[in-house]
């Protein structure tokens, strides 16, 4: 594993859980830790269960013991990290975002369908999927429940940057990040919207602003925020804030989506509403072990939103864990995540969402952007070439991805 920040001990923690709770056809044994502070490296890798450290990523590619690569390093790492991985014959887990640019996913796309002829399998983590209550969502949806598609609302709205003094961190930095708050958490909600609904987004019109325009350099992080020492240097803002853009599907569905990290009062608050012509589903991650389902169909006096709590053994992933009732938490999607992955390696078969999915993310980020610069006009994507189609995966949860 490449990094050990906030990403790397959600990592670890399902490399370490995963082949405890379900069962898997090869074991994980997490060998090396690789990062650039060798004293931090070396407590991490003892809280976290790994065997040895380094501070040169290209020890973890070169070594011959090693499987899987996974990248929890910054946006602007990960196109060269998995390039790499994946030549050099790895299975790779990356992180989203895949890279910070259209065309460093375009070339990983195509050298992970080139590693997939070889029998390397390669994934994205956007662990969301893997929420029981968003894996029912798909299953309701796919099952026609509530019929055709025709508004989908999605936000992710956090509040972690409100304070104007809040300390300048690497994911503020364009550089770095390639992005704010549309693509840290922006393409989240982007890549659920698309996956549940089973359509693409063909055309955005996007605005992005810069809520706040200077940082303290100096300061005091503390998780996702903290306090910046309000008088000394201020550093340059180069990413969003805030961004805000509607989208055309595939069918003729439009979608109205949110992103911000100045929201007072919105911790992690992931939503996502889909309306159809039969019914509606609702999800709200902070009150994850719920989903909210609508049928149009009843009977008049009879129709209303539903509670239906995820937890049963019939909902997905959810068998695996505790008794009905008993609530699971944000680092379960990361373990079902590793769950599918190793399972598709051992069983050969081609894990979700492949990197062809995380290119068409990007594609909508790109074109969210473009558009903002553009007086907001409607940006229309690329069609994607028939060659770069995405493989049909499965994951533990069932059914086809």
């Amino acid at each position: 594993m490449i990094g050990y920040g906030f990403m790397g001990a959600a990592h670890s923690h399902a490399w370490r859980t995963a082949h405890r709770f379900f069962d898997l056809p090869r074991t994980p044994e997490l060998r090396t830790l690789a990062g650039r502070s060798p004293e931090a490296l070396a407590q991490a890798a003892d809280r976290y269960g790994f065997a040895q450290t380094t501070t040169r990523w290209q020890d973890v590619v070169e070594d011959p013991e090693i499987d899987v690569v996974d990248v929890c390093t910054p946006g602007d790492t990960h196109h060269e990290i998995a390039l790499a991985a994946l030549r050099a014959g790895k299975h790779v887990l990356c992180e989203k975002p895949l890279a910070n640019s259209v065309e460093e996913c375009e070339e990983l796309a195509a050298a992970a369908a080139e590693a997939r002829a070889r029998g390397v399998r390669s994934i994205c983590g956007f662990s969301y999927r893997r929420t029981p209550a968003l894996a029912y969502a798909r299953q309701l949806v796919q099952e026609g429940a509530v019929g055709e598609i025709r508004q989908v609302r999605a936000q992710y709205l956090q509040d972690w940057l409100s304070d104007a003094d809040a300390p300048m961190t690497w994911r503020l930095q364009k550089d770095k990040a390639g992005s704010g708050a549309l693509g840290d958490i922006g393409a989240h909600v982007i890549d659920l919207a698309q996956w549940i609904t089973g359509t693409d987004i063909t055309a955005v019109s996007g605005t992005l602003q810069t809520v706040v325009p200077t940082r303290p350099a100096a300061g005091d992080m503390q998780g996702l925020g903290g306090k910046g020492d309000a008088s000394g240097e201020r550093q340059q803002v180069t990413v969003d804030d805030l961004a805000l853009f509607t989208a055309r599907f595939e069918g003729g569905a439009l979608g109205a989506f949110e992103a911000t990290r100045v929201a007072q009062g919105r911790k992690n608050a992931m939503r996502l509403e889909i309306h159809g012509a039969k019914g509606a589903i609702a999800f709200d991650f902070e009150r994850m072990n719920e989903l909210e389902v609508y049928d149009a169909t009843a009977g008049a006096g009879r129709q209303g939103f539903s509670r239906v709590l995820t937890t049963e053994p019939e909902h997905p992933y959810a068998a695996a864990w505790w008794p009905t009732g008993h609530g699971l938490g944000y680092e379960h999607t990361f373990t079902h995540e590793i769950a599918d992955l190793v399972r598709a390696i051992g069983e050969g078969s081609d894990p979700s969402p492949s990197f062809e999915e995380a290119l068409q993310v990007q594609r909508v980020l790109a074109a969210v952007e473009q558009s903002s610069h553009d007086a907001s006009r409607w940006t229309s994507l690329p069609a994607p070439a028939p060659e770069a189609a995405s493989p049909n995966p499965t994951d533990a949860a069932g059914g086809t991805r």
